[in-house]
């Protein structure tokens, strides 16, 4: 057992698994903390490196492409205190961090583990359900459905198309941005009607505008990975597949009418989608789309 404790975690590897576990101190940031315990197989580590520094070196790891879904989904867009694939290490503990790294690039090289692309996660995620309030909403997950609760300061026109359930099936992929603190970030859900949406994360009723606490929105990262863990892996999109994915697909039409309360609930939310039109909020694009994004909702 290699193994390296300190105030920003530890990493332990016994063989065929380097366990790396958050610290607890308040200088770990939110997001590690949430994400929780990570054991990583080695068959998804690319490599391990220690860079020593002046006071504090930093152990990291590096994994394989298309290994974890925290990593597809946030395409490598995490801040690097967030990286729960590295650990900040005190100068006096570099010799444990040399071993701890040498110590895995050995075994890599005794099981010949190769540095290719996977062709399927080896790392789950973070467990369903989860739930996340940013700053545009609430963002929830439960394994087969997404669904968003606009908060007061989301814009007019979200709050007006209510509630975004979209299913799993219906996803292409998902976006994410960080919110840096400087610039507004978002986490938008692609399905196949919206793939060449144009509207602004602030006014399109599939993405959450991440402008408030870059501390918390950060953990909007958890459902993004989560939604992708369970998404088809990106080898097993061809080209073909994804051209297919990205043409929007006829919908079946419902053949029973909607509830009275549903149908006045539309036509309310229909009628302010108008009035935002006509009051210039809303351009023609941007009314087709909301519009559309309404009545798909119903």
């Amino acid at each position: 057992m290699a193994e390296i404790i300190q105030r920003d975690g530890t990493w332990a590897f016994d063989g065929s698994m380097v366990r790396i576990t958050p610290g607890l101190h308040r200088s770990v940031p939110l997001f590690r903390q949430t994400y929780g315990e990570i054991a990583v197989p080695l068959e998804a580590v690319a490599g391990v490196v220690f860079e020593p520094e002046r006071k504090r070196g930093r152990l990291r790891m590096r994994l394989r492409e298309g290994a974890d879904p925290l990593l597809q989904a946030t395409g490598g867009r995490l801040p690097d205190p967030g990286d729960p694939y590295r650990l900040l290490v005190d100068i006096d503990r570099a010799g444990v961090a040399e071993y701890v790294a040498e110590e895995i690039r050995n075994a890599l090289l005794l099981d010949q583990i190769p540095k290719e692309p996977t062709t399927a996660y080896f790392l789950p995620g973070p467990p369903v359900p989860v739930s996340v309030r940013s700053s545009d909403g609430t963002v929830s997950f439960d394994g087969t459905q997404v669904r968003i609760d606009w908060s007061d300061t989301s814009d007019r026109v979200k709050r007006a198309t209510g509630p975004r359930i979209i299913n799993i099936g219906d996803l292409v992929q998902v976006e994410w941005l960080p919110n840096s603190g400087y610039e507004d970030g978002f986490l938008r859900f692609v399905t196949q009607e919206t793939v060449f949406s144009k509207l602004p994360p602030e006014k399109d009723p599939y993405a959450l505008d991440l402008w408030g606490s870059a501390r918390r929105d950060l953990l909007t990262a958890l459902v993004a990975t989560a939604v992708t863990a369970r998404l088809p892996h990106p080898s097993t999109r061809t080209g073909t597949e994804q051209d297919e994915r990205r043409v929007p697909r006829p919908r079946p039409t419902a053949s029973v009418p909607p509830p009275a309360d549903h149908h006045d609930v539309l036509l309310r939310r229909l009628r302010e989608l108008g009035e935002l039109h006509r009051e210039g909020v809303l351009t023609d694009e941007e009314f087709a789309m909301t519009k559309a994004a309404v009545l798909r909702g119903f």
